[in-house]
């Protein structure tokens, strides 16, 4: 049995940060129900590239183990019908603008009023006040808020956008994630449910517990491209080799800087781990023209067996096959019924009572709305 069966989840977001909260939750057993607007659905079944009518790759990814419903929510009969599936669920999660929901009459006052036992988790930008709480934004927004953008890059140079959507995910749907089962676990004990305001600019800022109490005690301004675990150190640097590749160095600790360098022949390093930052140009430099003398390979075979905190920098065609990614089931090949087999990322999160498998392909747009309205006696 898996940990969240018996749990329904309406899920009335779109896109990246509301599905990937309530893939996890789908993953570990939850009753995931996709809200879809009729006409369009969830945004991301548009994106590019497409594997067939309706679902793009990303959200084939995103949706596995949920079902969908299409509802109108500005259309009476079909709010009605919201109402009563509503009055089912444990958990809704929705990602509008704060005041879109009250709007419409399904705000959480007025939902708790027929279901006073339901999670309302709400993921927005910036939380549901504060004078910023009705703006627009997007992750590249709320990392620049939270002062991690302007860390992020070289010296001299402008900030460099993440490839990955750090806000969406950290900031947003690992918090909401967090809250819903926080609030499921204290549901039990109260018989009561709760709203759950999710603020990504909030979550993302709190991942900054390694820069600003630093800043705070001593007054130094943390620098983009100077701070230890940003690149301002030549133990912890990516180094370009032979072919063209790159290998990450993570050597913080002295045991791993010690094996490092004596692995390039550059034991003159040893004892400057922690020279000033000037000293750290130089020695990157010195690094940087013996790293380049060999191979990606050649360095890893000598890196092999050596505790120095040394890894490839692995390219997206090359993760599938790494042993240690294909130990840990992180990338699996599914059957789709209509595309046939494909790759999808598997869940990070690993119990020993239960195992997480795709149960149900992502959903076409509305494919489960007559199931769920037979069950809801309609």
């Amino acid at each position: 049995m898996l940990p969240l069966e018996g749990i329904r989840v309406l899920d009335l977001t779109r896109l990246l940060p509301g599905p990937y909260c309530s893939l996890l939750l789908a993953d570990y057993g939850a009753d995931v129900i996709k809200v879809e607007d009729p006409n369009i659905g969830d945004y991301a079944r548009w994106y590019e590239p497409r594997v067939n009518d309706d679902q793009s790759a990303m959200f084939i990814s995103l949706n596995r183990n949920k079902r969908s419903i299409t509802l109108d929510l500005k259309d009476e009969k079909d709010k009605d019908v919201f109402i009563s599936l509503m009055k089912t669920a444990d958990v809704l999660i929705e990602s509008f603008r704060p005041g879109v929901m009250d709007r419409l009459g399904l705000g959480y006052e007025e939902l708790k009023v027929h279901n006073p036992k339901l999670i309302y988790c709400a993921i927005t930008g910036y939380g549901q006040s504060g004078p910023y709480a009705k703006e627009a934004g997007h992750d590249l927004n709320f990392l620049s808020y939270s002062g991690m953008l302007h860390l992020q890059g070289t010296p001299n140079e402008k900030p460099l956008i993440p490839s990955v959507q750090i806000g969406d995910i950290g900031g947003g749907a690992l918090m909401a994630a967090v809250g819903i089962l926080l609030a499921i676990i204290e549901a039990k004990k109260s018989n009561k449910g709760q709203f759950v305001d999710i603020s990504m600019l909030d979550g993302a800022l709190s991942w900054m517990h390694t820069i600003l109490p630093n800043y705070w005690t001593t007054g130094e301004m943390p620098k983009r491209g100077e701070l230890t675990l940003n690149g301002g150190k030549a133990c912890y640097e990516i180094y370009r080799t032979k072919d063209g590749r790159f290998l990450s160095v993570g050597a913080l600790e002295y045991k791993f800087w010690k094996n490092f360098c004596r692995v390039i022949g550059k034991e003159e390093l040893i004892q400057q781990l922690n020279e000033p930052l000037e000293q750290q140009c130089i020695m990157k430099q010195e690094i940087q023209t013996a790293i380049q003398q060999k191979t990606l390979t050649e360095w890893l075979e000598l890196f092999d067996g050596i505790d120095a905190c040394v890894s490839p920098v692995l390219t997206p065609e090359e993760l599938a096959d790494h042993p240690q990614i294909k130990h840990r089931h992180m990338i699996e090949n599914i059957t789709h019924p209509e595309i046939g087999v494909m790759k999808q990322i598997g869940n990070p999160i690993k119990l020993s009572n239960s195992t997480v498998t795709t149960r149900v392909h992502a959903p076409g747009l509305g494919e489960h709305t007559k199931e769920i309205l037979k069950e809801l006696g309609f």
